[in-house]
C-alpha cells in the first residue's frame, strides 16, 4: 500500500504505508522470505482513504494501480498460500482501494463473489470500471462505508475477509477486529496483510550528492507515523487472538524486485517518493529536501526516472486467522 491521512474510512490497500505491496510457499511459521523477479504485474493495498499531503484522488488512485501492477506476482502468491480449505464463495475486501486485492482474490477463487468496501467513492468507481473491462463486474459488489463507524453495513456473512494495509488505519482496531469476527460466517477466514514501512527504491549510496537520503526520509516518516498512525507495524497475532480468532498461519514476506528496465517501477518510485515528501518535508534538513526535489523533478538531469539502478524492496507480514465454527 502513509501520511497525513485521516483514519481509514477504510481505504485499505495502502500501496505503501509501506505501501504497499508482496510468494509465499507453505503455511504457518513466521519468517518465510521470498524474492520474486518482477513480472510486470502488480499492494498492497493501498487503499483509498489514505490522504497524503499534496495527494489528489487521481494521484492516490494512480499509485494504488502502480502498486498493483508492480507487485502482482507477490499478491498472487499470497492468495495461493492462504489456508482456506474449502474455497470461499463469499469474500469481503476491506479497504479495497482501486481493487488490487479484489482482482487477485477473484483470480484465485473463480467461483467466488467479492464485496469491495472502501470510503472513497472515486476509488470504488475506478474499481467498477476495471471490473467491467475485465468482464467480472457481475462478481463484484461495491460498498462505500467508513469502517470507523460503530455500525458496519451488512457484509453478507462472508467465508473470507481480506484486509490489506487497512487495519492499521482504524481508529479502534480492536473493535474493528471484533466486527470482522461477527461478520464472518462460522469457520470463516480473516486475512490481514500489513507492511513494515514504505518501499525502498534507491541504492544506499544514492543520490551521489546526498548518500543515504532515502533512509533519512524513512526515518523522518517513521517519526511522523509513530505519532499519527500508531498501529502501523503492530503485531496483529495477539490482537486477533484477543478478538476471538485462532491464528492458523503467519508469514513474513520479503520482496526484492529488479526494476532497472521497467517503466512501471520508475513511475511507482516517483509516485511513492512524492507521497513521502508530503509527510517528511518539515523533518528533513534543507540539503536533503533539495536533493529529494531534484529526484522528483521529472524534467531535470537528476530525475529518478533517469536512473537505471532502481529496485523495489519491501517487507510485509500476513496473518490468517479463523473464526470458530
Amino acid at each position: 500500500m502513509a501520511h497525513a491521512h485521516p483514519h481509514p474510512h477504510s481505504s485499505g490497500h495502502d500501496s505503501h504505508d509501506g505501501h504497499d505491496s508482496s510468494s509465499v510457499p507453505g503455511s504457518g511459521g513466521s519468517g518465510g522470505q521470498d524474492r520474486h523477479p518482477h513480472q510486470g504485474g502488480h499492494s498492497h493495498a493501498h487503499s483509498g482513504a489514505h490522504a497524503h499531503s499534496g495527494d489528489t484522488v487521481d494521484g492516490q488512485a494512480e499509485i494504488l494501480d502502480l502498486d498493483a501492477e508492480v507487485l502482482a506476482e507477490h499478491l498472487a502468491s499470497v492468495t495461493s498460500w492462504l489456508p482456506t480449505g474449502t474455497p470461499p464463495r463469499r469474500i469481503v475486501d476491506l479497504g479495497c482501494g482501486t481493487g488490487a486485492g479484489t482482482f487477485a482474490l477473484l483470480d484465485r477463487f473463480p467461483e467466488a463473489d467479492v464485496t469491495a468496501v472502501d470510503f472513497s467513492a472515486a476509488h470504488l468507481q475506478r474499481l467498477r470500471e476495471k471490473a467491467c473491462a475485465r468482464g467480472v463486474d457481475g462478481r463484484i459488489r461495491t460498498v462505500q462505508a467508513d469502517l470507523d463507524d460503530t455500525v458496519w453495513p451488512d457484509l453478507g456473512a462472508p467465508d473470507l475477509v481480506w484486509a490489506s494495509a487497512s487495519m492499521h488505519h482504524m481508529a479502534d482496531p480492536d473493535r474493528a477486529l471484533r466486527a470482522v469476527r461477527d461478520a464472518l460466517a462460522p469457520g470463516g477466514l480473516f486475512v490481514v496483510l500489513e507492511l513494515a514501512g514504505f518501499p525502498r527504491f534507491l541504492p544506499e549510496n544514492a543520490p551521489e550528492e546526498r548518500p543515504g537520503l532515502e533512509e533519512r526520509c524513512h526515518a523522518a516518516s517513521e517519526r511522523y507515523h509513530a505519532e499519527h498512525v500508531p498501529h502501523r507495524g503492530a503485531d496483529w497475532g495477539p490482537k486477533l487472538t484477543a478478538a476471538g480468532f485462532t491464528v492458523e498461519a503467519e508469514r513474513a514476506l520479503t520482496v526484492n524486485i529488479e526494476g532497472s528496465r521497467d517503466a512501471a517501477v520508475g513511475a511507482y518510485a516517483l509516485g511513492s517518493l512524492r507521497r513521502l515528501r508530503g509527510t517528511v518535508a518539515d523533518g528533513l534538513p534543507a540539503e536533503d529536501l533539495a536533493a529529494l526535489d531534484r529526484l522528483l523533478d521529472t524534467d531535470g538531469p537528476h530525475s529518478i526516472l533517469r536512473r537505471d539502478d532502481l529496485e523495489v524492496r519491501t517487507e510485509r507480514t500476513v496473518w490468517a486467522a479463523r473464526r470458530g465454527a
